[in-house]
């Protein structure tokens, strides 16, 4: 099993050329194709034009702003992708940006994204993007932090793991990586609690067979929160290793069409430093 299919989401941000060199320092690992993905946002009036007359320049204007970055992306992308050598495509496509970039992703075997900064929304726009897709559409997400160069990443892989679907998922999409990896950690957060999950006589063991069945070299590792917030645990167990990937299983539930995400799905999305493999 390999990946052969990757999207990457492309936004016109300062960080997107960093997700394309992601995305295609995946796709040179298995002679995979590349797509990028341009999603052109839905026309925006102000609230108070409405019901009133809209001016023709607004909208010239809008399509204008549009089509100049959706033009400008298209160009980087694409010089981007020959620069690699990598196959790829160009995609442009009108409508809410996560219901666009969730049916594209059902057809990829991993959708490379942004992590987005509601604080920034110019420079890092959509930080629910990575969360809708991961939550809706039954593939894996790379999220990419807002900060950093990630080159031939997946080098040494933390994997999260709890016995749950989820985190089941994520392993099973990852194998392609883990496969390649020249080093995998799998860690427990809390093996003893029941919301940890059952994980046996010896935490993490049965996973690190599963994983070492497939020719990986695996370790297994164990640690207690002790109260702390477990999403700072694993970033900074990730950090003691030196690991350059996590993985690991998405988590929440939908509520009136927006995903309530739980505590360590969020801190990995927000604050991880390195590149984040999720599932749901």
């Amino acid at each position: 099993m390999s990946l052969k299919n990757i999207l990457v989401h492309v936004d016109g941000s300062e960080r997107c050329e960093e997700h394309v060199s992601v995305a295609c320092d995946f796709a040179l690992r298995s002679d995979a194709h590349v797509s990028g993905l341009f999603v052109i946002p839905e026309p925006f009036y102000p609230l108070y034009t409405d019901g009133a007359y809209i001016p023709e320049d607004l909208i010239l204007s809008q399509e204008a702003e549009t089509k100049a970055r959706g033009e400008a992306s298209e160009k980087k992308f694409r010089e981007a992708t020959a620069k690699a050598g990598a196959h790829a495509e160009w995609r442009t496509e009108q409508g809410p940006l996560s219901s666009v970039v969730t049916r594209h992703a059902r057809y990829a075997d991993l959708s490379v994204v942004g992590a987005g900064d509601l604080g920034d929304p110019v420079t890092y726009p959509n930080p629910f993007l990575a969360a809708d897709v991961a939550m809706s559409s039954g593939r894996p997400v790379l999220v990419v932090p807002n900060k950093g160069h990630f080159e031939g990443i997946g080098r040494h892989i933390l994997v999260c793991w709890n016995t749950s679907r989820e985190a089941v998922r994520a392993v099973n999409d990852a194998l392609p990586l883990l496969e390649a990896a020249e080093k995998v950690t799998v860690l427990v957060v809390n093996p003893d609690k029941m919301a940890s999950g059952d994980h046996g006589a010896i935490p993490s063991a049965d996973i690190a067979l599963h994983l070492a069945r497939h020719g990986i070299k695996v370790e297994a590792a164990s640690t207690t929160s002790n109260g702390d917030d477990v999403g700072s645990i694993i970033l900074s167990r990730a950090a003691d290793l030196g690991a350059d990937m996590i993985v690991c299983g998405a988590y929440g539930h939908s509520r009136t069409r927006e995903w309530i995400l739980g505590g360590v799905t969020r801190t990995l999305i927000e604050t991880s430093p390195v590149p984040v493999f999720m599932s749901h």
